[in-house]
């Protein structure tokens, strides 16, 4: 499974979502799994970072002679990042819009 895909298809939000509909789940269990998931995310964008610099490493060094390898785990890295941030721009949007609202 590519990164980001992984950033959405997580097993946290699969089990956030089948206790929702249980109606069982207390404010402290959210909280904790929704910062799971979100761990989880910042972890996969960092390991794809990291392998990236791996096999850019590696060619640098001629351990690897296959420059298609490199130049796709590099795009793979930056897209999970844009990804990311764009999810954390919309986050942080969400959040002022809620905060505009009058009760």
């Amino acid at each position: 499974m590519d990164p980001i895909n992984s950033l959405f298809l997580n097993s946290d939000v699969k089990a956030i979502q089948q206790n929702k509909s249980l109606n069982q789940v207390t404010p402290s269990q959210t909280h904790e799994q929704f910062s799971n998931v979100l761990k989880d995310a910042i972890n996969k964008v960092n390991e794809t970072q990291q392998v990236s610099d791996q096999k850019t490493n590696a060619l640098v060094n001629g351990e690897i002679n296959d420059l298609h390898e490199v130049m796709i785990a590099s795009q793979k890295a930056s897209v999970s990042l844009q990804t990311a941030t764009q999810i954390q721009s919309k986050a942080i949007d969400a959040y002022k819009e809620v905060m505009r609202m009058q009760l």
